[in-house]
């Protein structure tokens, strides 16, 4: 009966996170959306791809792109630390079309927590191109924003980084 009643709890305390930074923002990750968290490996760069494109990771037999989510998101690269992790996602086009893995670049991404989904709000801003932004929570810590990972590229970037996946038939 224990084991039940702490599975009722957990349930009723959200969902899990991965959370992360870039700089000193908060940010978090639906662990649903998280394959595996790897110690950050050296990466096969890629010429004349976008500086957030940090290189391609052989993982398993797949050759994965990866994303620097820092350089992404503010033009620098994240800082080569013991937290910065190879945080492997599944990512599909708008959240539909067939599923593909990616590589993400995150600083300090060591620790989940459980939070509400509802508890997260959407604000006024436009986040421009940006679109993987998502919703914000206000918590003891500060802000605390989800990335959508099924937002992060673009059609244009989808095209280039994972050959036409998940794009419409022409």
């Amino acid at each position: 009966m224990a084991s039940h009643a702490s599975r009722s709890d957990s349930a009723v305390a959200g969902r899990l996170y991965l959370q992360f930074r870039l700089g000193s923002d908060r940010y978090a990750l639906d662990v649903h959306d998280v394959v595996e968290v790897l110690p950050l490996p050296a990466l096969k760069r890629l010429p004349e791809a976008p500086a957030w494109v940090a290189g391609l990771y052989a993982h398993r037999g797949e050759l994965l792109p990866v994303l620097d989510l820092s350089q992404l998101a503010f033009g620098h690269s994240a800082p080569r630390r013991t937290s910065t992790r190879l945080v492997l996602a599944r990512y599909r086009a708008g959240g539909e079309g067939p599923q593909q893995n990616l590589g993400l670049i995150l600083e300090q991404a060591t620790h989940t927590l459980r939070r509400d989904p509802a508890a997260f709000r959407d604000y006024e801003l436009d986040n421009g191109s940006a679109r993987y932004l998502g919703p914000v929570l206000e918590d003891e810590q500060g802000l605390l924003q989800c990335v959508r990972v099924d937002q992060l590229l673009t059609d244009e970037a989808r095209e280039r980084l994972l050959c036409g996946a998940g794009s419409a038939p022409a």
